[in-house]
C-alpha cells in the first residue's frame, strides 16, 4: 500500500511527478571565467562573469543580488537542504570554504558550489539585514540574528586569512594563469586559481552590501575584539583587504612587464588572463562609485599611493606591503600599467566597451563654465559663441543632465510665464565672477543654462546691434527648420523658448518675437498637449516681456488666443475622449495662470491684454469638471480683482518710451471690461441657482458688481439703468440664491471701502433680508456627496453678521434701542435676536402715525416672506433647521406683536398661525412647537389686545391654539415633570405679574374650564388628573390678585370635589381652591365674602364633604372679620347669621368657630 501512494496528489504536484521537477533550481551564479574569451582589447568581458550579468550594475545600484533565485522555503548548500531564511546562522563561512578548498578531484563542482554559497551570502545579507534594520518580524534565531552583523564580519575575515593573498598561492596554482588551453577541462589547479578571485571579490562585494545595510553604522566584530583586544570593523577589513588585492594585481603586473621588451609594452596587457582584466574593471567601478556616494578614495588614488613609492624609492605604506621588489624600470612599468588601467576605462559596468562620442555633461559644464569665467574676465568672443552655438543647436533636445549631482543638477523647473522668463532674466545677468552666484553654477545650472549667460555677454557688449550682434542673430536663425522644430523633444522646446528669451532681451523684441512665432507656427496643430503648454508658456513669456517695456501685445496675444480657442472647442466637444479631455486641461490651465500672471504684472491694463480673454473662454467654462471649474473661476477672480479702472486712475502710464493718452487708456479699460462681460458673466449667471455653488463664484460675481461700480457703462444692456443693484440682485438677494453663495458673496461687497456707495438706501433693506434669510437656512447646506458639511457657511455667516451689524441703518436702529453689541463676534442667532428686539423697540417707542407705518413697511421689508424662508426646512427632516425656524418666527411673533397687529401686518400674521401653530400634522415640528410655542403665545395675546379691527379673530385664534397645544403636550397619565414643563403653563408663568400676562393667563384659565373641566352629567372630562395639576401649576407658580382671573374655575374645582371621588383628585382640587381662596383673602376687598358665600354654596358642600369646608374656617373667619372692619360699622348680623348656619354643619370645628365669634 506504501508504494501505491508513494507519488502524492496534493498541489502542486501533478500526478507521479518526481520532486525534482517541482524544485525552483536556481540559475547559475556570475563566477570569473576566461575558457571562452579571447585575449582581444576592444573584446567584451566574459558572458558568465561579474560584468555581463549584471551582478556589478545592481551592487552599485542597491538592488537585489539575485532578485529571482532563493524564493523556496528551502536551499541546498554543498548537498544539504537548510531553511532559506537561516541557512547561514548554524554555518560557518571559513570552516565550509576551507573543506571544499581541499578536494581538488571534484574540483569544478566544488567550486560551482562555492560560488553558489557566496552568492547566497550576499542575498541573505541583502535581504535579512533589510529585515532587521527595519525592526522586522523577529525568526526563531533570535539571540543570533542580535548578533548577525558581527557575525558576518568575523566571518568574511576567517576566510581572508584562510585563503591568503594571491601572491601566497603556490607557484604550481599561479601557472594556471597561463594555461592557453580553450577547452572544456581544465586541471584542479585553475579551479582553484578562479575560485580564489571569485572569493576575492565576493568578500569585497559582500563587506559593500554589510555597509550599505547597515546606513553608516559602523559594524564591529566583537568576539574578535574581545579575544586579541585589536579593532575589526567592515571599513577597516574592506580597506585592508582591497588595498592587498590592488597590491597583488599590481605585483602580478611587475612579474609581467619584467618579461615585456620595450617595443612590446603597448600591445602586452598587464592582466595575466581576461578574469583579472575583468577584476581590475570591476574594482575600477566599485571604487569610483564609493567616491562618489560615499566620498571615500577614487581608485585612482588607491594606484597612486600603489606607485607612487616604486618611483619615488620610497618605502610603501603598511596597507600596500607585499609588492615585489625587484622591478627593472619602475618609472616604466608606472607609465606602462597606468596606460594599460586607462584603456580598461572604457568598459561598462554591463562589461562592454563604451561607444566614443561626445564629452559628458559633467566635463561640457566644466568647458563651458571656463569659458563663462573667461569672458568675464576678458570681452565674450563672437568665435567661441559660435562654436558652443554649433554643438547645442545640435544637442538642443539634450537632458544635460549629470546623474550623481542628483536633483541639485536638474536647474530650474519653470512652471509658469513668469518663471521662465526671470529664469531668461537669470541667464541674461550673469553673477560676478568670485560671488557664490558664480562659483556654484556647475551646480545650479546645465551647461546650456550656462551657455546662454556667455551668448547674454557676447550679445549685450553691442546694443546698437552691430555686425557680431546680427552675426550671432543670423546664426541661431539659421539652425531652425521645420523638421527641426518638429524634431524637438519638450526638453528641447524648453531650451528653445529660453534661448529665443534671452536673446529678446538683448537685441530688438520685435524682431526675436516674430521669428520665434514663425518658428513655432511649423509645429503641427496636433502635437502632444505638453508641447502646446510649452508654445503658450513661451509665447506669454514673451508677451510679459513686450508689457515690461510697454510695447502693445495685440499681435502676440491675438496669435495666442487664436491657438487657445481651437483646443478650446475641442476641450468642449462631446465626441472627445476623456483621456484627451484629460491631457488637453494641462495646456489649459497652463494658459489660464500665464494670463493671469499677464493681468497681475500690468501696471495699467492698455496694451491690447484683452484680446487674451477670447472666444475660447465660451468654450471651455461649460466644459469644465468641478475641479477645472474651480481653477477657471480663481483665474477670473484674480483678473478682476485688478480693479481696471481705479488702477488707471492711480498709476497712469508714465513709461517715457510708449506714452499713451488718458483716452487711449480708458478706451483699452472699456474693451478689458467689454471681454470680460461677454465671455464671463452669462457662464456665472448660469450658475447662480446652483445647489452647489463653488466657493469661486461669489469672488467672480462679486468682482463682477465692483466692475460695474467702476464702469457701469461698459455693462451689458440686459442690467442696465442699474447694473449694480441688477447684479446683487441675481447673486445676493434673489430668495432663490442658496445661502453659502450669498453668505460669501455680499462680505466682499460690505466690507469694501466703498460700500457706503456700493451698498446705500434700499440695498441695505435688501441685504439685511438677505442675511435673515441666510440665518434661517443656515442648516440646509450638504455636500455634493450628501453629507452635511456647515463649516464654511457657519464662517462665512458670521462675517456677514458681523457686517451687516455695522451697516449705518442696523447700527442706527440698535442704538435708538440701546442694544449694541458688546461682542465683536456675536454669534448669529443672538444677534437675529437683538435686531429683532431693536425693531420692536423702536416701533413700540414711536408715537406719530405716520413713522411707525413706515417702521411697519421697514419691518416687513427685513423679513420679507419669513415663512418661504422657513419653508425648506419644514419639509425637510432638519431638526436644527426646524428649530430654529420656529424659534426665529416665534421671536418676531413676540417682539413685534403690536406691530403684526396692525392691518398692514396682520396678514402674515395670520398666515404664522395657520401655517406654523395650527398644521394638520404635527408630528415633525413636535420638538420645536414645545421649544417655542411660549413666544407665539406671548406674542398672540398681546397681538389680541391690541388689534384695532381683527381683535376678535384673534383671540378666537389664540384661544384654538391654546387649546390645541394644551391637549397636544397634556400626559395621558399624571406626571409632575410633564406638567411642569408644559409649554402653554411655561409661556403663561411670569415672576412679576403683569397685564398682557394675566390676559393670556385668563385665555388660559377660559380654555381649561370650557374645553378639559366639563363634565357629562356625572362622568368626569378624560386626563382630569393631569389637567387639575396644570391648573394648579398655573395658580400656584403666579402671583394674580385680580378676583375675576381667580375665581373662573372655582366652579369647576367645586364640581371636581363633589362628584369625583378619586383621592389624587379630591386632593389637588381642594389644594387648588384653598390657593383661590387665600388669594382672594389677601385682597380683602369690600363685598367679597358676601360674594364667595352666594357663589360657593357651601352649605351643599358641606354636606357633601365637611372636610373640605373645614380646612377652609380659618379663611373665611378671617375675610369676614375684614370685611366688617373696612366696613367700619360694627358687626354685620346678616353675613355673621349666614356664616353660623354653615357651621353648624361643621361639627366640633364648626360648634368652636361658632363660640369663637359670639366672643368677638
Amino acid at each position: 500500500m506504501e508504494d501505491d501512494f508513494s507519488q502524492s496528489l496534493t498541489p502542486p504536484v501533478s500526478p507521479f511527478a518526481s520532486d525534482s521537477l517541482c524544485e525552483l533550481i536556481p540559475a547559475r551564479p556570475p563566477c570569473f571565467c576566461c575558457s571562452e574569451t579571447k585575449d582581444v582589447p576592444t573584446e567584451a568581458l566574459s558572458t558568465e562573469g561579474y560584468a555581463a550579468r549584471g551582478s556589478l550594475k545592481r551592487l552599485l545600484l542597491h538592488l537585489d543580488p539575485a532578485p529571482a533565485d532563493y524564493e523556496g522555503d528551502t536551499v541546498e548548500i554543498f548537498g544539504f537542504p537548510w531553511v532559506t531564511e537561516t541557512a547561514l546562522c548554524p554555518l560557518h563561512l571559513s570552516i565550509v570554504l576551507g573543506q571544499a578548498g581541499n578536494l581538488h578531484y571534484e574540483a569544478e563542482d566544488l567550486r560551482q558550489q562555492c560560488v553558489s554559497f557566496l552568492q547566497y551570502v550576499k542575498v541573505f545579507v541583502y535581504l535579512e539585514l533589510s529585515s532587521y534594520l527595519d525592526g522586522g518580524p523577529s525568526h526563531p534565531y533570535e539571540e543570533l540574528e542580535a548578533q548577525l552583523p558581527s557575525s558576518i564580519l568575523e566571518e568574511l575575515f576567517g576566510i581572508t586569512l584562510l585563503t591568503g593573498r594571491l601572491k601566497d598561492l603556490t607557484s604550481k596554482v599561479q601557472s594556471a594563469f597561463t594555461i592557453q588551453n580553450q577547452g572544456k577541462i581544465f586541471p584542479p589547479s585553475w579551479h582553484l586559481l578562479h575560485l580564489h578571485l571569485d572569493i576575492h571579490w565576493s568578500v569585497l562585494e559582500i563587506l559593500h552590501l554589510l555597509g550599505q545595510k547597515m546606513q553608516g553604522q559602523v559594524v564591529y566584530a566583537h568576539q574578535f575584539v574581545n579575544l586579541t583586544g585589536e579593532n575589526l570593523t567592515d571599513t577597516s577589513l574592506f580597506e585592508e583587504h582591497l588595498c592587498s588585492l590592488l597590491c597583488d594585481l599590481t605585483g602580478l603586473a611587475i612579474g609581467k612587464y619584467n618579461k615585456v621588451r620595450p617595443t612590446e609594452a603597448l600591445s602586452s596587457h598587464h592582466y595575466l588572463c581576461s578574469c583579472t582584466k575583468e577584476l581590475w574593471v570591476l574594482l575600477m567601478h566599485l571604487l569610483e562609485s564609493r567616491n562618489k556616494v560615499l566620498h571615500t578614495q577614487s581608485f585612482w588614488s588607491y594606484m597612486n599611493s600603489v606607485l607612487r613609492p616604486l618611483v619615488s624609492g620610497k618605502p610603501v605604506a603598511e596597507q600596500f606591503s607585499g609588492l615585489p621588489t625587484h622591478c627593472k624600470d619602475p618609472l616604466g612599468f608606472t607609465w606602462w600599467l597606468v596606460t594599460h588601467l586607462a584603456m580598461l576605462g572604457q568598459y561598462s559596468c554591463n562589461g562592454t566597451i563604451q561607444k566614443e562620442g561626445g564629452l559628458a555633461e559633467e566635463q561640457v559644464r566644466m568647458h563651458v563654465h571656463c569659458c563663462l569665467s573667461l569672458c568675464l574676465l576678458w570681452e565674450p568672443s563672437t568665435s567661441a559663441v559660435s562654436t558652443l552655438w554649433d554643438y547645442y543647436s545640435k544637442n538642443l533636445s539634450a537632458s544635460f543632465t549629470v546623474p550623481w549631482l542628483g536633483m541639485s543638477g536638474l536647474g530650474t523647473l519653470c512652471k509658469t510665464p513668469l518663471a521662465l522668463l526671470e529664469q531668461a532674466h537669470s541667464c541674461s545677468t550673469p553673477s560676478p565672477l568670485h560671488s557664490p552666484g558664480h562659483t556654484q553654477l556647475y551646480r545650479s545650472a546645465n551647461s546650456f543654462h550656462i551657455f546662454l549667460r556667455v551668448l547674454a555677454l557676447c550679445l549685450v557688449q553691442d546694443r546698437a546691434g552691430g555686425a557680431s550682434q546680427r552675426q550671432i542673430k543670423g546664426r541661431i536663425y539659421s539652425k531652425f527648420s521645420q523638421k527641426k522644430m518638429q524634431e524637438l523633444s519638450e526638453a528641447g522646446l524648453m531650451n528653445f523658448l529660453l534661448l529665443f528669451l534671452v536673446v529678446a532681451r538683448q537685441v530688438e523684441l520685435e524682431d526675436v518675437a516674430s521669428r520665434a512665432c514663425e518658428l513655432l507656427g511649423f509645429l503641427p496643430s496636433n502635437c502632444p498637449p505638453g508641447h502646446r503648454t510649452l508654445v503658450w508658456r513661451g509665447q506669454l513669456s514673451l508677451l510679459l516681456l513686450f508689457q515690461e517695456r510697454g510695447l502693445d501685445v495685440g499681435a502676440q496675444a491675438s496669435w495666442l488666443a487664436s491657438s487657445f480657442n481651437e483646443m478650446a472647442k475641442e476641450f468642449y466637444d462631446k465626441t472627445t475622449e476623456v483621456s484627451r479631455r484629460l491631457a488637453l486641461w494641462g495646456p489649459l490651465g497652463s494658459y489660464l495662470e500665464g494670463v493671469a500672471e499677464v493681468f497681475e504684472t500690468s501696471t495699467s491694463l492698455s496694451l491690447s491684454e484683452e484680446k487674451l480673454l477670447s472666444d475660447g473662454f465660451d468654450w471651455l467654462l461649460p466644459a469644465c469638471s468641478q475641479s477645472e471649474l474651480n481653477s477657471a473661476l480663481g483665474f477670473l477672480q484674480i483678473v478682476l480683482s485688478q480693479r481696471i479702472y481705479q488702477r488707471s486712475v492711480q498709476s497712469a502710464p508714465t513709461l517715457a518710451w510708449a506714452p499713451v493718452s488718458s483716452s487711449v487708456v480708458k478706451e483699452r479699460h472699456l474693451a478689458v471690461a467689454g471681454a470680460l462681460w461677454v465671455h464671463f458673466f452669462p457662464f456665472l449667471r448660469s450658475l447662480r441657482l446652483s445647489q452647489t455653488p463653488p466657493a469661486q463664484l461669489a469672488d467672480a460675481a462679486a468682482g463682477f458688481t465692483l466692475l460695474a461700480f467702476d464702469l457701469p457703462g461698459s455693462a451689458p444692456q440686459d442690467l442696465q439703468p442699474n447694473p449694480v443693484q441688477s447684479i446683487m440682485q441675481c447673486f445676493g438677494w434673489d430668495d432663490m440664491v442658496h445661502p453659502l453663495l450669498v453668505t460669501r458673496y455680499l462680505p466682499h461687497l460690505l466690507q469694501n471701502s466703498e460700500s457706503g456707495s456700493v451698498v446705500s438706501g434700499s440695498a441695505q433693506t435688501l441685504s439685511v433680508r438677505a442675511w435673515i434669510r441666510c440665518v434661517l437656512q443656515q442648516h440646509l447646506h450638504k455636500n455634493p456627496d450628501g453629507s452635511e458639511s456647515r463649516t464654511a457657511m457657519q464662517e462665512q455667516l458670521c462675517e456677514l453678521t458681523r457686517l451687516v451689524l455695522r451697516l449705518p441703518e442696523v447700527d442706527g436702529l440698535l442704538q435708538r434701542a440701546s442694544l449694541q453689541p458688546t461682542a465683536t463676534r456675536l454669534e448669529t442667532t443672538a444677534a437675529l435676536l437683538m435686531f429683532v428686539k431693536a425693531v420692536g423697540s423702536v416701533y413700540n417707542g414711536l408715537q406719530a402715525l405716520s413713522e411707525r407705518a413706515a417702521m411697519v413697511t421697514r419691518a416687513l421689508d427685513y423679513i420679507g416672506d419669513i415663512l418661504k424662508h422657513i419653508k425648506p426646512s419644514l419639509v425637510s427632516k432638519n431638526k436644527e433647521g426646524l428649530q430654529l425656524a420656529y424659534w426665529a418666527v416665534g421671536c418676531i411673533v413676540k417682539h413685534w406683536s403690536p406691530l403684526l397687529a396692525t392691518s398692514k401686518a396682520q396678514q402674515l400674521l395670520f398666515r404664522i398661525v395657520d401655517g406654523l401653530l395650527l398644521p394638520h400634522n404635527l408630528k415633525l415640528q413636535d420638538k420645536a412647537l414645545r421649544d417655542s410655542l411660549p413666544l407665539y403665545l406671548q406674542g398672540l395675546s398681546v397681538a389680541s389686545s391690541v388689534s384695532q379691527s381683527q381683535g376678535a379673530y384673534l383671540k378666537q385664534q389664540l384661544r384654538s391654539v391654546t387649546c390645541r397645544y394644551l391637549d397636544h403636550f397634556l400626559p395621558d397619565s399624571p406626571s409632575m415633570g410633564d406638567i411642569a414643563n408644559h409649554p402653554v403653563l411655561l409661556g403663561a408663568c411670569e415672576s412679576i405679574p403683569t397685564p398682557r400676562g394675566s390676559a393670556l393667563r385668563r385665555t388660559i384659565l377660559e380654555v381649561l374650564c370650557e374645553n378639559f373641566l366639563q363634565f357629562k352629567g356625572h362622568a368626569p372630562p378624560p386626563r382630569l388628573t393631569s389637567v387639575l395639576m396644570l391648573l394648579l401649576e398655573l395658580l400656584r407658580r403666579n402671583r394674580d390678585s385680580d378676583p375675576a382671573v381667580l375665581t373662573l374655575a372655582l366652579p369647576a374645582l367645586l364640581r371636581c370635589m363633589m362628584l369625583v371621588n378619586e383621592p389624587q383628585v379630591k386632593k389637588t382640587s381642594t389644594d387648588a381652591l384653598q390657593l383661590v381662596v387665600e388669594r382672594c383673602a389677601a385682597v380683602s376687598r369690600e363685598g367679597l365674602c358676601d360674594q364667595m358665600i352666594s357663589v360657593f354654596v357651601l352649605e351643599t358642600v358641606a354636606v357633601l364633604d365637611p372636610s373640605v369646608v373645614q380646612a377652609l374656617i380659618p379663611s373665611l373667619s378671617l375675610s369676614l372679620r375684614n370685611t366688617e372692619h373696612k366696613r367700619g360699622l360694627g358687626k354685620n348680623i346678616a353675613l355673621r347669621s349666614a356664616y353660623k348656619k354653615l357651621l353648624c354643619l361643621l361639627g366640633e370645628s364648626g360648634q368652636a368657630e361658632i363660640t369663637s365669634l359670639d366672643a368677638d
